[in-house]
């Protein structure tokens, strides 16, 4: 298995949506990513960790709340934010990136 550095060191844009499965939010968002995923196809990844069963990572990376997302190009970070996004809104976000 690669280890998270490994995934978000691509040189197309990789978004990571930091969840639990306990939080309301973040099952808002679930349809929501998997219309992002079919919607950018192959121009982005988008890569789905749960704090709880990773729980150094999300420490690692002063993840607060859930959902967390972030976006990654080449191993460095370029957008951050917590709470529920639109699909457009990230859609528009991993446009910029390529």
């Amino acid at each position: 298995m690669a280890s998270f550095s490994e995934l978000i060191n691509k040189d197309k844009p990789v978004l990571v949506d930091f969840h639990a499965t306990w939080c309301g939010p973040c099952k808002m968002m679930e349809p929501m990513i998997k219309e992002l995923k079919t919607k950018v196809g192959e121009k982005a990844s988008i890569i789905k960790i749960d704090i709880d069963r990773n729980q150094a990572l999300a420490a690692n990376m002063r993840v607060q709340g859930v959902p967390t997302l972030m976006l990654y190009k080449n191993g460095k970070i370029l957008w951050r934010d917590s709470g529920v996004k639109t699909v457009d809104f990230l859609e528009s976000l991993i446009n910029q990136q390529q």
